[in-house]
């Protein structure tokens, strides 16, 4: 997907921006008071979160949920006039109207613009997603003139179906279509399900999960269901999304970001600021290998970036091929140390301040081992709809460090799987805690 990952940000500091400048100039004397300014900020803040305001979906315009605007600004309105009772504070009910109303036409005017700019921005080429139908029946029609409204930012390829046609945007059977999807950088797969069989939906399914594809259903939905299915309407087609994650809503995507930036930071400077010197002492005390190692690893839609620990092995040819054994030779005395405690992923940190990684997530592995597992264990790739974490759900629950058989890849792949899926903030906090309790009393697989 082509897009701005700064959008959304931008409409919050608008906003802020918006209601800080209106209520300075039209109401100073109760504006300029600090506590006052934390409410009014907190409080547009705060409602935001409630409501989910900054969720916006692509197929939305103007209008679409004009009325969830006008509820989150009625309810900002109510916690406006709240600060002049709690402070007993005397105020003209006719001037105060005046200034909320204009409030209201400025924001209006800022929702309005911003659809604008999005719908150029898009007819121009930018934010858009790369789209193909798999099948072909009554409904393809609505289908299409969805994919067709610049408002939305799709860009159709055309459609597959086994039945040979000789009409405008036919690409071949429905076995041709992987190649397709895979050499033209196809983004979202949107599958006719009573078009297919079952053979070819499940081969579908499983294509688009272990090449980090979004598949989209238009049912029947030929008892095909998963954890994460969710229902969107193209017109009054339904459409069936499988691969939908809460790590995808807005609230989740800055969240947990800002909650990175915070949470590294802390670690980097209150921790590494003193911990670098003294592991590089004492590293010279034992080999001349450089404190830092760093690895190629994938991450977010299979993005290689350089994956940074404290050395705890001797500097050797296997190092990016070979995981890490029990009693394994290649670990300094040292090592053991940092890590039995963990200490030797402190440094990936670095990774989550730069945003390449998040602190919880999916474990990151060696591109060798991604290219193995992509092929031997299906559905790994859908691992890679999330940001890689220092920590996960898969490593709390036993799953982390050797994998002596196929059952452990597996599991932690369920386990990674099902992170995407029931993400919440809550289970975030709990990986942390329990990874913080096991680096204290020692895990039986940190080694």
């Amino acid at each position: 997907m082509k897009g701005s990952y700064f959008i959304m940000p931008f409409s919050v500091v608008a906003h802020l921006v918006t209601i800080n400048i209106v209520l300075y100039l039209l109401t100073p004397n109760t504006y300029l008071n600090f506590t006052a300014i934390l409410g009014y900020n907190a409080s547009w803040i705060f409602i935001s979160i409630g409501m989910n305001f900054y969720s916006v979906e692509r197929k939305e315009r103007f209008i679409t949920k004009f009325h969830k605007f006008l509820r989150h600004y009625f309810i900002f309105c109510l916690s406006y006039v709240a600060f002049f009772a709690i402070f007993e504070i005397q105020f003209s009910i006719g001037y105060q109207l005046f200034v909320l109303s204009f409030l209201l036409f400025l924001l209006v005017f800022y929702r309005w613009f911003f659809f604008a700019v999005r719908r150029l921005y898009r007819v121009e080429g930018g934010n858009f997603v790369n789209v193909v139908v798999i099948g072909k029946d009554k409904n393809i029609r609505t289908i299409k003139e969805i994919f067709k409204d610049p408002d939305f930012g799709y860009r159709y390829k055309g459609y597959f179906n086994n039945e040979l046609s000789n009409e405008t945007g036919y690409l071949g059977s429905v076995e041709k279509s992987y190649e397709f999807i895979m050499n033209n950088n196809i983004d979202e797969i949107y599958c006719l399900v009573s078009q297919v069989s079952n053979e070819e939906l499940h081969k579908l399914i499983s294509f688009a999960d272990n090449n980090l594809k979004r598949l989209k259903l238009v049912p029947d939905n030929k008892e095909v269901f998963t954890r994460a299915m969710q229902v969107e309407l193209f017109g009054n087609v339904p459409i069936l999304n499988l691969r939908n994650s809460p790590l995808e809503q807005n609230y989740a995507k800055y969240g947990k970001r800002g909650f990175d930036i915070i949470f590294s930071s802390l670690v980097i400077l209150l921790i590494l600021s003193w911990l670098v010197p003294l592991l590089y002492l004492l590293t010279r005390m034992e080999s001349r290998d450089p404190l830092f190692f760093k690895q190629i690893r994938q991450g977010y839609n299979k993005k290689s970036f350089w994956c940074y620990k404290f050395r705890s092995m001797r500097t050797n040819e296997q190092s990016d091929t070979k995981m890490c054994i029990k009693n394994d030779s290649r670990i300094t005395r040292l090592g053991k140390v940092l890590r039995k405690t963990s200490i030797d992923e402190l440094p990936q940190f670095i990774n989550v301040f730069l945003g390449e990684m998040s602190v919880v997530g999916p474990r990151p592995h060696m591109e060798t081992h991604t290219r193995e597992y992509a092929r031997s264990v299906d559905k790994y790739l859908v691992r890679h709809f999330a940001k890689p974490g220092i920590t996960g759900l898969a490593q709390i629950k036993g799953y982390r460090g050797e994998i002596t058989c196929k059952a452990d890849i597996v599991n932690r792949t369920r386990f990674d799987i099902f992170y995407l899926e029931k993400w919440s903030p809550i289970m975030d906090l709990k990986i942390i805690y329990y990874t913080i309790c096991n680096a204290i009393t020692g895990d039986d697989k940190a080694f």
